[in-house]
């Protein structure tokens, strides 16, 4: 059985968008809401910083310069970790009741961001969000018909996309043209059928899928041919994604969240920072590109 262990009691309403970062050793991530803010731990010495965001957060990627790019719910900021500032990049253009959400670089070094569409779940059929690229300054809308964007993945060659939100309970794979940011042939790759439902996810070294099912306590393992390969049960009930890290990108980090998930029962240590080694190895996160 693989020990997993909270190493921040984050108390995190939504933590999400873990990210190792190599060159400090460190673990960062996000609180969605709630308060809405910026995480870091420093594996070495073991200190937790929290930076407050002014709205609500959806993610966050470090920029090939230094410094990361967050992703709040009405556009793009360049956020300096010395003086904190906020420097918008680049609106959102979406209604206000479509906030952005999950973000993620591809192995290009571009950025990825899809949304969550507030009227959602009150309103079934709400779908007004989009999984857009960033080109320059500007945000180039690819797929539409987002409820709640998750589980955004690139495989290790950089050739697929893998993303949620478009169909409850599934996940696509797309076709991704390394040069232009194409996409292309989307089709479906898994289907989670019951309790719970798939939230963030990552790619190891060998191409597999680690996908968080938040409300039932597991990470669920897939193939690239989108076969199930296993199931971890985790000593929580909110996972909400994964990510590598660690000095040789074997320990596997999860975020998780306070929220009640319906149709399912908590239980343990929700909204901590939780880390184990499964015995599989990541890949180093490629930051955004001065292009991107």
């Amino acid at each position: 059985m693989t020990l997993v262990q909270c190493i921040v009691d984050a108390d995190n309403y939504l933590g999400e968008t873990p990210i190792w970062n190599a060159a400090e050793q460190a673990l960062w991530w996000v609180n969605c809401e709630q308060p809405p803010a910026l995480h870091r731990w420093d594996s070495r010495s073991g200190r937790h910083d929290e930076w407050p965001m002014p709205s609500r957060v959806g993610g966050f990627v470090p920029k090939e310069d230094g410094g990361v790019v967050v992703v709040l719910a009405d556009g793009l900021y360049d956020w300096d970790p010395v003086s904190c500032a906020l420097t918008l990049r680049v609106a959102s253009g979406l209604p206000d009741h479509v906030k952005l959400h999950e973000c993620h670089c591809d192995r290009q070094g571009r950025l990825w961001l899809g949304a969550f569409d507030h009227h959602y779940p009150a309103d079934r059929g709400a779908a007004g969000g989009w999984f857009q690229r960033l080109d320059h300054d500007r945000l180039i809308r690819v797929v539409a018909g987002i409820s709640v964007a998750n589980g955004l993945a690139f495989s290790p060659d950089g050739r697929t996309m893998y993303a949620t939100g478009r169909i409850r309970g599934q996940v696509d794979a797309y076709d991704l043209d390394a040069g232009s940011g194409a996409l292309s042939n989307p089709r479906c790759f898994i289907r989670h059928e019951g309790p719970g439902f798939i939230d963030g996810a990552t790619v190891d070294a060998q191409g597999a899928y680690w996908a968080a099912i938040v409300g039932m306590g597991e990470l669920r393992r897939y193939t690239p041919a989108g076969a199930l390969e296993r199931v971890v049960a985790l000593p929580f009930s909110n996972p909400t994604k994964p990510a590598f890290g660690g000095p040789d990108m074997a320990t596997l980090f999860v975020t998780s969240t306070k929220m009640t998930i319906p149709d399912t029962a908590a239980f343990g240590n929700n909204g901590g920072l939780f880390a184990m080694e499964p015995g599989e190895f990541g890949i180093a996160e490629t930051p955004l590109s001065l292009m991107g």
